[in-house]
């Protein structure tokens, strides 16, 4: 098994030097696991920022050769859980297929005081076979 930690260059950068956005798992069928770090965004509204946090993550998908559609799970953090709906809707717009696996919780804050939601997945690339 081969992991590779990265911060790919055409995605937007982590906020942080302190961690990498991205963790690849190369599997011996030529598949891998994607692991990435939770993300925000800059916006006014929830849904703003749900948006941004979408873009973002497909962005860092795509530097891995994978797309939105490969996401098997994914975790959201919320600071305001009855804004919930607002989100839903901009998550189904991203997320289009079979729902992957999902957890959303409520916390207190995030990372920086602005942030609303911070929304980290996990993705399953196909091999080339």
């Amino acid at each position: 098994m081969q992991i590779t930690l990265d911060n790919p260059a055409g995605a937007p950068q982590p906020l942080s030097p302190y961690y990498s956005q991205v963790a690849r798992v190369e599997q011996a069928d030529g598949s891998a696991l994607l692991f990435v770090s939770g993300q925000i965004a800059e916006g006014a509204t929830l849904a703003e920022q749900s948006r941004g946090v979408f873009e973002t993550l497909a962005a860092l998908l795509e530097a891995h050769g994978a797309s939105l559609a490969e996401v098997i799970n994914i975790r959201t953090y919320l600071t305001d859980i009855t804004e919930l709906e607002q989100y839903g809707a901009v998550r189904r717009e991203f997320l289009t297929g079979t729902p992957p696996t999902s957890m959303t919780f409520e916390v207190s804050r995030l990372f920086r005081p602005e942030a609303r939601i911070e929304i980290e997945i996990v993705a399953a690339v196909p091999g080339a076979g």
